[in-house]
């Protein structure tokens, strides 16, 4: 069985690594010439517009998925003409414009923060009195890991965020004051069979995520589960999908969602069952969801920009080192760990040990 990939980078590389115990070979389709993963598995190299190399990926892989949302509906629909996709095209149609994306949802019943499209500086200043400050500006499409965005804290603030985005589309999201942020990772398969893995509780730092925990027995994973399932039943979802959401004075929010599979899942690796990525293969392949019952507390932390040394992380009880094999670069993502302990008292202080490790090696 053959797999082809669209991108190659970290997440290509971890549903790989997840797939290769399964005896699933894969092909990535990435443009750069250093794209991470595709040292394990053929390697097409080329733009995702170029129907040449699109219909070869097609012709070889028996199923296609990807690895970033931002792959072109269009090319998602090329591909399915001639094999299957997973996630549906659909979901990247819904999912990479911002407005689009928080109207699916409210019609889905599911709440969101108060919005409000935005073609103009007129219309940024008229938004602003029906969302309020503080506020988020934000391009409509192209946007992760905090790109593309502004806060709006004052009237002062409009004209030099409305200049950074050069004439963008955008919507400006009213702020919410949360009490925390949670993610929940869901999947679906070809034949309809669902599963859920425990809640995530995350922390972002600069618009990208730092710190994401399991969170067992949580008393919002029944709510997230309802929200997660509207979703991947409206869009004929297959595949993982992350629900990142907002708890607000115990009402959950929320913020957006990602068709495939997420860094707030990464602990999934060592501490559920079965891995997020191991399920996204079976789920695309019809095969049996396995158990995403937790093993453990867990806790991942992401490097950014630079990584500490590898035995300074190692010689932590109980972590497990993820590199991605990326150069280091400010902003980017290039590794992660995870702590796994049996007991939370357990799993507090050695995760701060891997923060401040982070933080270090983040500053360098």
């Amino acid at each position: 069985m053959k797999v082809g990939i669209l991108g190659g980078g970290q997440l290509a590389r971890m549903i790989a690594l997840a797939g290769y115990p399964l005896g699933i070979r894969f092909i990535f389709l990435d443009p750069s010439i250093g794209a991470c993963a595709t040292t394990l598995g053929s390697h097409l190299r080329g733009d995702y517009h170029d129907e040449t190399v699109l219909a070869e990926l097609a012709k070889r892989a028996d199923v296609v998925t990807y690895e970033f949302e931002n792959v072109p509906a269009n090319v998602a629909e090329f591909l399915t003409a001639r094999t299957q996709v997973y996630p549906p095209p659909k979901a990247l149609e819904v999912a990479q414009d911002r407005l689009v994306e928080k109207e699916f949802l409210n019609n889905l019943g599911i709440p969101t923060a108060p919005y409000a499209t935005v073609d103009s500086f007129n219309d940024l200043q008229t938004a602003m009195e029906k969302v309020g400050y503080p506020a988020i500006l934000k391009t409509r499409t192209q946007g992760y890991d905090g790109k593309g965005q502004s806060i709006l804290k004052s009237v002062a603030d409009l004209k030099s965020s409305w200049a950074k985005l050069e004439g963008l589309a955008a919507i400006v999201e009213g702020f919410v004051n949360f009490n925390r942020e949670i993610s929940i990772i869901a999947v679906r398969s070809v034949s309809g069979e669902l599963a859920f893995y425990p809640l995530s509780e995350n922390v972002h730092q600069g618009g990208i995520l730092r710190v994401s925990e399991s969170s067992c027995c949580d008393s919002q994973q029944i709510k997230a589960e309802e929200y997660a399932t509207r979703l991947m039943k409206a869009l004929d979802y297959v595949g993982v999908l992350a629900l990142e959401l907002f708890e607000v004075n115990g009402e959950l929010v929320a913020n957006e969602f990602a068709p495939r599979v997420h860094n707030s899942g990464h602990w999934t690796i060592e501490g559920a069952e079965t891995s997020q990525f191991e399920n996204h293969l079976r789920a695309i392949l019809d095969l049996p969801l396995g158990s995403t019952a937790a093993v453990g507390h867990v806790a991942m932390v992401n490097f950014i920009g630079g990584k500490p040394e590898n035995e300074d992380v190692l010689k932590i009880p109980n972590a497990h080192l993820h590199l991605y094999a990326k150069a280091p670069r400010k902003g980017r993502k290039v590794a992660h760990a995870t702590i796994r302990t049996m007991t939370l008292a357990e799993l507090e202080p050695l995760k701060k040990r891997l923060i401040a490790l982070a933080d270090e090696a983040d500053d360098s």
